[in-house]
């Protein structure tokens, strides 16, 4: 089995903020592969698929951003799965909004959702998917910060939004049928830049 988890809070309000990208594909997923979230168990959302002939467990921690870990880390010790085995989809700061990347492991980079998977499952060491978001312009203080992560898309990045989620399912798609490092391989090529905006 492979865990695909992705992290956001749960709720309406929160439901088109940048720090919910990894809702959005995870949802995106779900309707790729007709795997409706039709049950609730270790405080998450959770949908099976099967894809390229292996089972695939998509989760949703419903214990908003600073808990997720206990959502993941329950699964994976629940069904025994190991680092190598789980994906984790979420917002980038550190990458331009757009640019996408699938990751072997790293810190946390101060994601309130990877602290709390490292905290709570005591790993690190699982695949990324990593939904570029940018900084705000001349961020200097925190709360500048947190303003942009819990906050909309803009105009211009709702166009492109759509596209950016489907390329995003590519790569998690990839990671289920060739492994990461394959999946590295041929889609951080592909995804090093975002689309370019549509006009109108």
């Amino acid at each position: 089995m492979k865990i695909i988890c992705g992290l956001g809070n749960p709720g309406r309000e929160y439901e088109r903020h940048r720090h919910n990208i990894g809702f959005m594909v995870v949802d995106a997923l779900s309707a790729r592969w007709k795997a409706p979230f039709t049950s609730r168990k270790f405080d998450a959302e959770l949908a099976t698929a099967q894809v390229a002939g292996q089972k695939v467990l998509l989760l949703k921690p419903q214990t908003f951003m600073n808990l997720s870990g206990t959502s993941l880390g329950g699964a994976a010790r629940f069904f025994k799965v190991g680092p190598d085995d789980v994906l984790v989809v979420h917002d980038e700061l550190d990458l331009p909004f757009g640019q996408l990347q699938l990751k072997s492991g790293g810190g946390s980079g101060g994601h309130n959702g990877l602290n709390s998977i490292r905290e709570s499952w005591g790993e690190e060491k699982y695949g990324r998917l990593r939904f570029g978001i940018g900084k705000p312009a001349g961020v200097n203080a925190k709360e500048r910060v947190v303003g942009h992560v819990l906050g909309d898309f803009s105009r211009e990045e709702g166009q492109q939004l759509a596209e950016l989620i489907a390329r995003a399912c590519d790569g998690a798609e990839a990671w289920v049928k060739h492994g990461l490092q394959k999946a590295m391989n041929g889609f951080n090529r592909k995804a090093a830049a975002p689309p370019p905006v549509k006009e109108g």
